[in-house]
C-alpha cells in the first residue's frame, strides 16, 4: 500500500527537524528566528519547516510580512502515541525473551516492564 503521508520515523529522525521542533516547543517563531538559533541557513530551515508543515506537525500564521510557525501539539501527540506503542511492544517482547531459559542473568522482568504503558501483573493485583 502506497501513501503520500510522511513517515513519522524519518521525519523526526533528522536532527535539524528535531532542533526546530524543540525551539518551537518553547514558543512560536519565524524562519529568521529559527535560523538565528540553529547552525543551518534560512533556506534550509524553510525546507525543514515545509516538511514538518506537510506532515501536520507544525502550522503557520501570517504576522505582518512574516510567517510565524508553531507546533501542532495534537498531531505531535499522535506521533508520540505511535512511538509509545512501538516501545511498549518491543519491551514486552524483550521481557518475554529475557524470561526464557538460557536468557542472560541479571535482567529481571520488572526492570524491563517499567517503561510499558499498560500495568504489569503485579500492579493489577
Amino acid at each position: 500500500m502506497t501513501t503520500d503521508a510522511p513517515d513519522a520515523w524519518a521525519l523526526l529522525g533528522d536532527p535539524s527537524r528535531r532542533s526546530i521542533l524543540e525551539a518551537l516547543s518553547s514558543r512560536p517563531r519565524s524562519v529568521t528566528d529559527l535560523a538565528g538559533l540553529l547552525p543551518i541557513s534560512r533556506p534550509a530551515v524553510s525546507q525543514h519547516l515545509k516538511l514538518l508543515k506537510d506532515a501536520g506537525v507544525v502550522f503557520d500564521r501570517p504576522e505582518g510580512t512574516r510567517r510565524i510557525y508553531a507546533v501542532d501539539a495534537e498531531q505531535l501527540a499522535r506521533y508520540r502515541t505511535e512511538l509509545d506503542r512501538f516501545w511498549g511492544t518491543t519491551l514486552t517482547n524483550f521481557a518475554r525473551h529475557a524470561q526464557e531459559p538460557g536468557s542472560p542473568p541479571g535482567t529481571p522482568a520488572s526492570l524491563l516492564r517499567r517503561n510499558r504503558t499498560e500495568p504489569t501483573d503485579e500492579e493489577i493485583r
